[in-house]
This record gives C-alpha cells, sequence and structure tokens, in this order.
C-alpha cells in the first residue's frame, strides 16, 4: 500500500476514532515494535487503539479492505514474536479496553473486556469472595485477552487446567469486521461447535478477542505450601504419586527446580531468599496444596509432609508459615525474570517445552549435555513437572548474541524425539514456527492452513505466524 494511501487510511480511522485512538510514526512507543522474544524492533506505520468492540470491527474491516495486515497486540509479555507487527503494518491495541463488566457469584463467572490485565482479575474476583484460577509470573503486566490468545498455562494447571479451561464464552471480531457475540455464560451448552475454543490458542491469527466471560471457583478456605529438597528424579515422581494420592483435587500447584536453576535463582539474583538449602539434593520441589479448612485440610498437609520426611523421600524442607514465607517460596519460582540481568545471566534463550512427565528427566540430561557439547551453551531447568511442562534457560557466557537458531534445533529435536510438544504453554508466534513439525504433522499442519484461509482470506489478521 502506498504512503499516501496508508496517511489518508490512518486520517479516515482518526477522525472516527479520535486522536487518543491513532498512533503514527514517531508517537509509535518502542514497546508496540516488539514483545519479550528479544527480536528487533519493527517499523509499523499505526498503532490503533479502540476503545470497543465496534471500533475493533471498523479497523480491522477498512484494513482487511486495504489489505493491511493487523497484528493485536495485549501486554506485550509473549516469548515467541506472536504480537510483534510487520514493518509497514499496524499494531493493533487492546489498552484501551480494559475494565470489569460484571461479576455473577451465583454463575461464577466474571465478564472481561480484553486488555485487563490478569492481576486485576485476580483481585477482582477475590474482592467478590471468589477466586480466578489462572496465574503466571507476568500477571502485573499481562491481559486476558492475550492469555486466552495464546491459551496460557502458568502455576495451577495441574489443578484447574490451562486458559481454555477457564473461559465460558468470547467476544471475537473476525478479520472482515464481523463480530461474534459468544458471551455464553452457561457451564453446560451444546448446541452446536464450540466455535470460542477456535480462537483460544490461535495467537491472534483467526479474531480479535474483546471480551471474555470466565469462569470462577470459589475462594481457597486455606494454603498451605512447603519445598522440599529430593535427591534423584525418582524421588520427585515419587513426591507428586503421593501428592495426588493424599491431596487429591487440592493439589494445586507441583513446581520443580533443579539444582542448577535453584543455583541462579537463590545465589544470583538480587534480593533472592533461599528458604531451604539443597545440600547434595538434585531438585527443590514446590508444593502448593489449596484447601477448604485450615483446622482440617492444614493437618491433612503436614501429615503427609511428616510421612514423606521420615520414608525418606525429602531430604530437607521448609513449610510455609505466613503469607511472607508464601511470597518468598514463589520468589524463587518466578527468579527467572530476573535473569536478563547482566549481573544474573544477561543476554540468553528460554524454551518453553511439554513432554511425558517420566521423561523429563531423560530431556533434561540430553539436552543439558548436547547444548555444552556442541554449543558450549550452559543451560539450567525448572518447571511445572506436574503437568509436564518444563522451562529451559540457556546462554553462552559472555557472548551479547546468543545461538538461538543453533540452541532451538538441539532442544526441539530432543523434544520431538522424547514425543513431546515445542510450546507447552507460551504459543508458536514466530521463533517455533520452523519447529512446528516436531509436535504436528503436515496434516494437521495442513489442516491449520485451511482454516486460517477460511477465516481470513486476505491473510490480514498476524501473518506470518504459526504457520506461513
Amino acid at each position: 500500500m502506498e504512503v499516501q494511501a496508508r496517511g489518508k487510511l490512518v486520517e479516515d480511522l482518526a477522525s472516527k476514532l479520535g486522536p487518543n485512538a491513532v498512533l503514527a510514526g514517531a508517537d509509535i512507543p518502542d514497546r508496540a515494535r516488539t514483545d519479550w522474544s528479544f527480536l528487533p524492533a519493527t517499523a509499523p506505520f499505526a498503532v490503533f487503539r479502540p476503545s470497543s468492540t465496534e471500533e475493533v470491527a471498523l479497523i480491522l474491516r477498512s484494513c482487511n479492505e486495504a489489505g493491511i495486515a493487523v497484528t493485536p497486540q495485549g501486554g506485550m509479555t509473549g516469548l515467541c514474536g506472536g504480537a510483534r507487527p510487520l514493518d509497514g503494518g499496524v499494531g493493533l491495541s487492546m489498552e484501551r479496553m480494559v475494565g470489569i463488566d460484571s461479576i455473577d457469584s451465583d454463575g461464577m463467572m466474571m465478564i472481561v473486556r480484553a486488555g485487563t490485565p490478569l492481576e486485576t482479575i485476580q483481585k477482582a474476583a477475590d474482592d467478590a469472595g471468589l477466586f480466578f484460577a489462572l496465574d503466571l509470573g507476568a500477571r502485573g503486566s499481562c491481559v486476558i485477552g492475550g492469555n486466552l490468545s495464546t491459551n496460557a498455562g502458568g502455576n495451577r494447571v495441574i489443578r484447574y487446567g490451562m486458559a481454555r479451561d477457564l473461559v465460558l464464552g468470547l467476544e471475537v471480531v473476525l478479520p472482515d469486521g464481523t463480530v461474534l457475540p459468544m458471551l455464553n455464560r452457561m457451564l453446560k451448552n451444546n448446541a452446536g461447535y464450540d466455535l470460542k475454543q477456535l480462537f483460544v490458542g490461535a495467537e491472534g491469527t483467526l479474531g480479535v478477542i474483546t471480551r471474555a466471560v470466565l469462569r470462577l471457583h470459589p475462594k481457597p478456605g486455606c494454603v498451605c505450601a512447603a519445598m522440599c529438597v529430593v535427591t534423584g528424579y525418582d524421588k520427585v515422581l515419587e513426591l507428586l504419586g503421593t501428592a495426588r494420592r493424599n491431596l487429591g483435587p487440592f493439589l494445586s500447584a507441583f513446581e520443580v527446580m533443579w539444582a542448577d536453576y535453584w543455583t541462579q535463582a537463590t545465589e544470583r539474583v538480587p534480593n533472592a531468599k533461599a528458604p531451604v538449602r539443597i545440600g547434595e539434593g538434585t531438585h527443590v520441589v514446590l508444593v502448593e496444596m489449596q484447601g477448604l479448612d485450615e483446622e482440617i485440610d492444614g493437618a491433612r498437609f503436614s501429615a503427609w509432609l511428616e510421612q514423606m520426611f521420615e520414608s525418606g523421600v525429602i531430604g530437607d524442607g521448609a513449610i510455609a508459615q505466613n503469607l511472607s514465607d508464601m511470597a518468598d517460596f514463589w520468589g524463587t519460582r518466578d527468579a527467572a525474570v530476573e535473569f536478563a540481568n547482566p549481573d544474573v545471566i544477561g543476554p540468553h534463550i528460554s524454551f518453553d517445552i511439554g513432554l511425558p512427565i517420566r521423561r523429563i528427566e531423560e530431556f533434561v540430561n540430553r539436552s543439558k549435555q548436547a547444548l555444552k557439547d556442541e554449543l558450549g551453551c550452559h543451560s539450567v531447568h525448572y518447571g511445572h513437572v506436574g503437568d509436564g511442562n518444563i522451562h529451559i534457560v540457556a546462554w553462552v557466557p559472555g557472548a551479547k548474541i546468543q545461538p538461538l537458531a543453533n540452541a532451538s534445533r538441539v532442544v526441539y529435536e530432543i523434544v520431538g524425539d522424547l514425543g513431546g510438544t515445542v510450546s507447552a504453554e507460551h504459543g508458536i508466534g514466530l521463533l517455533k514456527k520452523p519447529y512446528l513439525e516436531h509436535t504436528r504433522d503436515q496434516a494437521q499442519i495442513e489442516l491449520m492452513r485451511r482454516i486460517k484461509r477460511c477465516i481470513d482470506p486476505a491473510l490480514t489478521l498476524n501473518p506470518t505466524k504459526i504457520f506461513d
């Protein structure tokens, strides 16, 4: 599209949307040019900031007719380049579509706008005496539209499931501006295809989520947490198995940190605390239980931990006595957000993969050795082992430019060999697109392309993402 025509589009939309809704040229902030993927910033010619579903529809319809690529943008906390706009395209920022429309305590649900930060939703549910289960380390920055578009996972998938398990309905705008008002409020609704699930995890390639009906749960009556030091992955699996049997549906998190990660998180991160001493242990496990009654369920949790100590499964550990202890426990697990600090690790490569739980240690050993031998990479490992999701941080010490492509090849080939997935919770975006075939065969990828072409024949909505 010629520069003059682009300028006219911006002028026309600005006159209809208002001056605060359109940013162009030097007014486009750096944060709208790329996400947390470390990919270079791009040069979109405009960023539109709608404040209503009708404005989203107008923008998409106008850009679709003009053949302009539109990239939906939320909190820009993605790690795979999914919200990174194209050079010469436009960004569609949801930052003005913020707010809680309603909370239904009887129906255990709330309706929210797509640009609402996750932490705001969590607090609104808590204030209403309820609980929204999705939780991520970027909770203060990420927004619900992005969470749903990437089918975010987070810390409590083992109990509550992924983002798609926490949404009852959606309002979505298609690339041609058609609005789908699918704001279902019922847990049971089998009236034809469950169309909302087509857009959850689609990374904004099929439609733009503008509002969501979120499923809520009762607020936990008590929360118990412990950090457990174990020696050997077999002990990790034994601890997980007994936690499932003894704590049942109350088990809400089972996070594992390998010794290499623990060293970085507790010795290198500024102001870090080490709630336990790892000593000769190989893994530190953070176990969380959300119960109904402190006296009954707290006693159940303590009795289970005592049994694990006595049987030798746990070598050392600590139980949270208050909210401060709980924050310290989770602080070690969330410390990875500080790894980009030059005093900790600096430039690095992050991986988010999923594997059958029993094969995770095999993957860790193989990938760690292969990265070291082939590329001179150091690597550390941590993740939500209870749901089979592992994160890897890899880096060549002192290198400002890290070997992303080669490290990805090494890691994803092993993932494919072990029957895993190249993306457990962060999506595909741009960075993982070359490796999608390690997880999806050609028939599945071609079906995705057919769905994309059916809904977006002009290929204007977030093109180049997931697949070509």
